[in-house]
């Protein structure tokens, strides 16, 4: 199976048919980090994602899971759960 969201020259490209239903896919595109997720209804939802400490945090991930695990550390860190 191809990855569902690639980073090109000009864009990104999104290819919802290999997508899982609430699984987070990622991508970096001039330095932000782009995530999509295909919810339960298949609406597709993208968030960017400037913030810098994050960026070069998964710039060097390899799986999906160290990339949520991040989100939840900063999360947790920043106080920003509420």
């Amino acid at each position: 199976m191809d990855y569902p969201v690639i980073a090109e020259k000009d864009g990104i490209k999104i290819k919802p048919e290999y997508m899982e239903k609430e699984k987070l896919y990622h991508c970096i595109f001039h330095d932000k980090v782009l995530l999509v997720y295909k919810d339960y209804q298949d609406f597709l939802n993208c968030y960017e994602i400037e913030e810098k400490e994050l960026v070069d945090k998964i710039k060097v991930c390899s799986k999906n899971d160290e990339i949520e695990k991040i989100f939840k550390d900063y999360i947790e860190r920043k106080n920003l759960k509420h």
